[in-house]
């Protein structure tokens, strides 16, 4: 299938009254906002667009907001934030489903020290053994530079002590400021592949959005479009939701598909980057713009 290239995202707007966007690699890259997407967000809010930022961010949603108001997003450009990290949040405070009630109330926290904030307000006890503890909360690599292999005696631990992980972060890397680094996702697929159990948070699983249409205020997803750069996680989700989901180029898969920022990619190589995937985006764009 041939999946359409577009320069920007003007032509496809009147198809739609709402979005659902990612944030590192298509609004920010977690050193700088990108420009041309604050422009084209202020574009779609003039036309009266409902806008949620969706992050599989490892953090409250509040911290998110506060870091994305800081590089220059402005709370006027979207309705509301939801991150991976929050919705961890909220299923541990809440425990509703049996997995998450059965958990026991002492936590190991994988993850850097600028995560912390996941903690507060919890009613657990956050163990520095981790043969003291009845689950593992996973929200990261602790360094930029981290491998997998540093992380080989912890998971072999938890696994060994059969104990679940909550993966606040599905991503498996993330590029910060033109650097690739490793995410929870990456620790949780091989956690599971050593044989330990993981219960996940954030896209692309139905949970994030079916919060982000209720918090849309929207019945259904038939005129809403999902902005992502990470086919496994921002696309596979809004397709498997019913929702549009169109693919940034620039992002994750930049080099992939052979292209520095800003570049359109080559359609044959999106059509097979696609196909790979098993995945069909309804459009593709170079990076978020008007």
């Amino acid at each position: 299938m041939t999946i359409p290239l577009h320069a920007g995202l003007a032509p496809l707007a009147a198809a739609y009254d709402a979005y659902i966007c990612d944030l590192w690699g298509v609004l920010h890259d977690g050193v700088r906002a990108f420009p041309e997407a604050i422009d084209c967000l202020e574009h779609l809010r003039d036309a009266g667009a409902k806008i949620a930022v969706l992050s599989n961010a490892p953090r409250r949603a509040a911290e998110v907001e506060a870091r994305m108001n800081e590089l220059g997003i402005a709370p006027g450009l979207y309705d509301f934030v939801l991150s991976s990290g929050e919705m961890a949040w909220r299923n541990l405070a809440e425990r509703r489903d049996p997995w998450h009630a059965g958990l026991g109330r002492r936590a190991y926290h994988v993850g850097p020290k600028r995560d912390e904030g996941i903690q507060k307000g919890l009613d657990y006890e956050f163990v520095t053994e981790i043969s003291a503890a009845d689950f593992l909360l996973n929200t990261g690599a602790h360094r930029t530079d981290s491998k997998l292999e540093d992380y080989a005696e912890v998971l072999e631990t938890g696994v060994r002590l059969s104990l679940p992980m909550i993966c606040a972060n599905p991503d498996l890397e993330v590029i910060r400021g033109g650097q690739r680094e490793i995410c929870a996702g990456l620790l949780a697929q091989q956690y599971e592949t050593l044989g330990g159990e993981v219960r996940y948070h954030g896209k692309p699983f139905g949970e994030a959005y079916e919060i982000c249409l209720s918090e849309l205020g929207l019945s259904d997803a038939s005129r809403t479009a999902a902005l992502g750069d990470s086919l496994r996680t921002d696309i596979a989700g809004a397709q498997a939701a019913g929702i549009a989901p169109i693919l940034i180029a620039g992002g994750i898969h930049a080099e992939a598909l052979g292209i520095a920022e800003g570049e359109t990619p080559n359609q044959q190589a999106v059509d097979r980057l696609c196909a790979d995937a098993g995945l069909t985006p309804a459009a593709c764009l170079p990076i978020l713009r008007w």
